[in-house]
């Protein structure tokens, strides 16, 4: 029997981006803010922002916390970030 790739998220990449970028952080940063500096390089974030490579379910989970969303809205290309969540994050870390 063939198998088929399943599916991946679209938008998944550039919602990675905004968090990081929303955050103030750089890649190698985003690596030790969801725990991963001591499995995988920069690069990794990297390709996830890029949609060359996928996050496993955990970091996922990890950026989703980060910003106090749901997987879902990470995952499902039709849900986008709150951009107040993102606007008041940016706010609380310039300290304003």
């Amino acid at each position: 029997m063939g198998r088929t790739a399943r599916e991946r998220p679209r938008r998944l990449g550039v919602k990675l981006l905004q968090i990081r970028q929303t955050l103030g952080l750089t890649q190698a940063q985003m690596l030790v803010t969801v725990k991963l500096e001591k499995k995988v390089f920069a690069s990794a974030i990297s390709g996830y922002e890029l949609g060359t490579r996928e996050p496993p379910l955990p970091v996922l989970l990890r950026y989703a916390r980060l910003m106090g969303v749901s997987t879902d809205v990470l995952i499902d290309d039709d849900l986008v970030l709150p951009h107040k969540m993102l606007r008041d994050e940016r706010k609380r870390r310039s300290g304003g």
